[in-house]
């Protein structure tokens, strides 16, 4: 007799195990405790809201991020199909109009038969089952502590910051210009909003000298590389800054016909062109100090901040110990853990977790063997890696091609040696869906048409 599935968490790694289990034929019991019980930063009851940047990376095959994308594709992924459905420009990166996108998900899962949504909050591990714990890095307390004496490794941790967003109309359109680095992408991809010497200087002095939210001062604060606050950047060094989030590498002003010296850029932040997120902006400055400091960018002088850069405490377990590259539990296999918690960094790759965790949670519930995926993929690789680093220092990890095995002659030419990877990668999963006889899931289809995109500059 088949068992039921118990999902844990309602986010980007819960939704996508949920909709791959079911599609397997497993009936699932979805728990998210929103909005009866809310967190410090999402906003909504939906399942799979983003909370910080808007984007899931880049779309490229010659990118880590974009081969990911490419193997949750070919797995019948709900949360890449549902971002291709409610794209928004921006450049050679997927960007989703958060809303829809959401609104997608939740839908999907609503109307799935064999998906039954509970909005309750989980405070403890079932104890029997198959059970996927998926409830990423804003954990509720009471849970936390059961995960905590559960595995025994639940003492790592990092702060993470999300972007301020402005509104369209209360940014200066004439005192920067659209363009994307290198070209790549579209023309109305990107806002630019340059700086002089003096104004970057400006901006620095008040930056470095502002009031933070202090977080919890019993803790070491640390913080993921790929997601750090600007102040903390900053406070590296003047320059950092320029080689950082406000690089002007690749770009090119049109009315001076020369490089900006620093430059800070918008990206659409939902498909109506009124509201703008700054790319890399994350902060956990003092919402007043957001304000005073952000307006010192002559662009957004004016700036409306519709929601502030806020910075909130990410908790994950110590994979290495604790997990197998099936994403089970060790010492209690019918348990998975899916999505942040995992160790594992990044929208995508959260809900690539996700999806192999779905696959081996159906497959426990049906009383066949899980699954490991072949580390020529990128979702393999990163399940590989966090399951077998170093315990000792073990930190979230992105997708890279650094993850994947070496090639058994790799060309010197790092564009080709990208693309042999992914033919590789390609090769490799279609031979794992052929020899398990996977069927993936289809995509969910629109529910009516796509939402015309006019940049506001435009109307």
């Amino acid at each position: 007799m088949t068992q039921r599935l118990v999902v844990i968490g309602g986010g980007l790694a819960g939704a996508e195990a949920a909709w791959q289990a079911a599609h397997l034929g497993v009936d699932v019991d979805l728990y998210e405790m929103r909005p009866g019980t809310p967190t410090p930063v999402h906003q909504t009851g939906s399942l799979a809201e983003l909370v910080c940047t808007n984007s899931l990376g880049s779309n490229q095959p010659d990118s880590a991020s974009g081969l990911l994308k490419a193997e949750m594709r070919a797995l019948g992924s709900l949360i890449i199909g549902a971002a291709d459905l409610h794209d928004v420009p921006a450049g050679a990166a997927l960007a989703v109009d958060r809303e829809l996108f959401a609104a997608e998900v939740t839908r999907a899962l609503e109307r799935h038969p064999r998906v039954r949504i509970h909005r309750q909050e989980v405070t403890s591990i079932p104890e029997d089952g198959p059970v996927i714990i998926a409830t990423g890095p804003l954990t509720s307390d009471a849970l936390a502590r059961d995960i905590q004496a559960f595995t025994g490794e639940y003492d790592l941790y990092f702060y993470d910051a999300a972007a301020p967003i402005v509104t369209a109309e209360s940014i200066d359109w004439e005192k920067g210009f659209w363009a994307s680095r290198y070209g790549k992408g579209g023309e109305n991809d990107y806002f630019n909003c340059p700086l002089t010497k003096e104004e970057y200087d400006r901006f620095y002095d008040a930056l470095v000298t502002a009031e933070v939210h202090p977080g919890h001062l019993e803790e070491e604060l640390k913080f993921f590389e790929g997601c750090m606050p600007i102040e903390a950047i900053a406070a590296r060094g003047r320059d950092t800054l320029r080689f950082g989030p406000m690089k002007p590498v690749g770009l090119v002003d049109p009315r001076t016909g020369r490089r900006p010296y620093a430059v800070v850029q918008l990206r659409r932040e939902n498909r109506a062109g009124t509201l703008y997120n700054l790319v890399g902006f994350q902060s956990r400055m003092k919402w007043g100090e957001q304000k005073r400091v952000l307006r010192l960018i002559p662009a957004l002088a004016r700036a409306e901040i519709v929601r502030y850069g806020v910075m909130h405490r990410n908790t994950f377990i110590n994979a290495p110990r604790v997990l197998l590259p099936t994403y089970q539990v060790k010492k209690e296999p019918r348990v998975l853990f899916a999505g942040q918690i995992t160790g594992v960094e990044g929208y995508v790759e959260s809900a690539a977790a996700g999806l192999l965790a779905g696959i081996n949670g159906a497959r426990l519930c049906r009383g066949e063997p899980p699954l490991v995926l072949p580390p020529e993929t990128m979702m393999g690789a990163l399940a590989h890696y966090i399951t077998t680093a170093d315990p000792r220092y073990f930190q979230p990890m992105n997708s890279n091609f650094g993850l994947l095995p070496p090639l058994a002659d790799p060309p010197r030419d790092k564009a080709e040696r990208r693309r042999r990877m992914f033919e590789r990668s390609r090769a490799a999963l279609a031979q794992f869906i052929a020899e398990h006889a996977l069927v993936p899931p289809s995509p969910p289809a629109p529910a009516g048409p796509r939402a015309e995109l006019v940049p506001i500059h435009d109307r």
